[in-house]
C-alpha cells in the first residue's frame, strides 16, 4: 500500500542532528501518564433535544438551546491542552448541575446581567451563568461571566485560563484526574452541596454521546478515506519554551550512518516525555509502535479545503496517547517525546504531507510559519490520564 510504503521508507530518512544529546540533559522526566484513546472531542450536529434519565432515575429533557451551551464546553475542552474527555465529563456534570445548562442572568445583584444574552434569571447569592461564577470571588466581570465560552474556559484553568491562579480551574487541582468526576466538579465549584455533582455524570455522559461524533470506522487501511472537518485552527506541536530546532528538512548527513540522505521532516529537540500536541484537528490513520521503527503517529486534517496529513515520529511505546481512529483537536496531548527508533536523542521528528500521508511532504518548520501555528504554553501540558486502557 502506498501510505506504508512511503512511511516505511521515511524511517530511513529520520534522526535527529548530535546536538540532542546535549539537550537531553536539560531535565524532564519519562512520561508516566495512562494510555488512553480519548475519542472524538469534536461536536457534530446538535438535536433539537435529548432526554436522559441521572443517576437517581429522574428524566432529563435538554433543549437545544442547552445543547448549544453543552457544546461550547466540549469544544472549549476540546481545544484546552490536558482537558481531554473525562475533563469535558466533569464540566458538563458541573454546569448540569450548577444552572440545568442554561445561561442565567442575576438581576437582583447585577441588573446590567440581563442585558447579555441568558436564558432565564437566577437568585443565587451574586452567581451567574453556567458554572454560577462570582464576580465578587475573582471569576470574571459580569460581562464576561455571560459569556459561555469565558466561563468554559474559566473553569477549565490552568496557565491560560482567564482565572489564574485563582480561583483554581480545574486543572489547577492537583491530582484531579483521579478523583471521582463529582469531586473534581465540587473541587471547582466549592459547593455547600457536595455530593449533588455525581447525580448528573450519566446526563453528561449521554450528552457527550450524542454531540460528539463518532470515531470513523477507516483506521488507515486499504484505500478508505477518513472523512475529516475543516480544522479550527493551526498550532506548533511543542509546548512553548521546550525544543530547540535541530536538523532541518532537506540533504544532510545521516548523523547514524553518515551517508548523505534526504531529511524528510524537521527535527525539534526537546527533554524526553515533553507533550507532543496535534498540530490541527483531524483522525489519526496510524499509532503504533515497531521495535525497528520507534513509535509513530499519523493524522489526517482538513486544512483551508485540502487534505494534509502531520506524521509525529520517536515516542516510545508508552508515549503514544492515542489509537487508529481517533479523534482529535488541535493542540490535544497525544504523545510524548521519546527517541525511539533510528535516533541519536529525544526529539520530535516533524512531518507535513499537503494532499494526505502518500503524497511528498514539505517543509513543516515553514508550513507551521506559513499557516500561523499558534504556541502553547509549558504550564498547559499536563497530560490528561485516562480510565480505559489502550494501545
Amino acid at each position: 500500500m502506498k501510505k506504508l510504503a512511503v512511511l516505511a521508507l521515511t524511517l530511513l530518512l529520520i534522526g535527529p542532528s548530535t546536538a540532542l544529546l546535549g539537550v537531553a540533559a536539560l531535565g524532564g522526566t519519562s512520561a508516566t501518564a495512562a494510555v488512553c484513546t480519548p475519542g472524538s472531542l469534536a461536536v457534530g450536529p446538535i438535536p433539537d433535544s435529548l432526554t436522559t434519565t441521572t443517576r437517581n432515575g429522574e428524566t432529563v429533557t435538554l433543549n437545544r438551546q442547552q445543547l448549544t451551551h453543552a457544546a461550547t464546553i466540549i469544544t472549549v475542552g476540546g481545544q484546552t491542552a490536558g482537558v481531554g474527555r473525562d475533563g469535558v465529563l466533569i464540566a458538563l456534570m458541573a454546569a448540569l448541575t450548577e444552572s440545568t445548562l442554561r445561561m442565567l442572568a442575576n438581576t437582583s445583584a447585577y441588573p446590567e446581567s440581563a442585558n447579555y444574552p441568558n436564558d432565564g434569571n437566577g437568585s443565587d447569592h451574586d452567581s451567574l451563568g453556567l458554572f454560577q461564577m462570582r464576580p465578587a470571588s475573582g471569576w470574571g466581570t459580569v460581562a464576561e461571566l455571560m459569556d459561555s465560552a469565558y466561563q468554559a474556559r474559566a473553569f477549565y484553568g490552568g496557565e491560560s485560563g482567564p482565572n489564574y491562579p485563582s480561583p483554581r480551574g480545574l486543572l489547577d487541582i492537583p491530582g484531579w484526574q483521579q478523583l471521582d468526576p463529582g469531586e473534581a466538579a465540587q473541587a471547582v465549584e466549592v459547593s455547600a452541596y457536595p455530593d449533588r455533582y455525581q447525580n448528573y455524570q450519566p446526563v453528561a455522559q449521554a450528552i457527550l454521546d450524542a454531540l460528539t461524533r463518532p470515531a470513523p470506522s477507516g483506521n488507515g487501511g486499504g484505500d478508505e478515506t477518513p472523512v475529516v472537518p475543516e480544522t479550527t485552527r493551526i498550532v506548533f506541536p511543542l509546548p512553548e519554551g521546550t525544543w530547540v530546532r535541530t536538523s532541518p528538512f532537506g540533504w544532510r548527513n545521516d548523523p547514524i550512518t553518515g551517508e548523505r540522505r534526504f531529511h524528510a521532516g524537521s527535527d525539534f529537540a526537546a527533554p524526553d516525555g515533553t507533550p507532543i500536541y496535534a498540530v490541527a484537528d483531524g483522525v489519526v490513520v496510524r499509532a503504533n509502535y515497531t521495535d525497528a521503527g520507534g513509535g509513530i503517529i499519523v493524522i489526517e486534517h482538513t486544512v483551508g479545503g485540502q487534505r494534509v496529513a502531520s506524521m509525529y515520529v520517536h515516542m516510545w511505546q508508552h508515549g503514544i496517547h492515542v489509537a487508529d481512529g481517533d479523534t482529535v483537536t488541535a493542540g490535544q496531548h497525544i504523545g510524548d517525546v521519546g527517541s525511539s527508533g533510528h535516533s541519536t536523542g529525544p526529539h520530535l521528528h516533524l512531518q507535513i504531507h499537503p494532499g494526505g500521508a502518500g503524497a511528498d511532504p514539505v517543509d513543516s518548520d515553514a508550513w507551521l510559519t506559513e499557516h500561523g501555528a499558534g504556541g502553547i504554553a509549558g504550564g498547559d501540558a499536563a497530560p490528561a490520564l485516562c480510565t480505559a486502557g489502550g494501545a
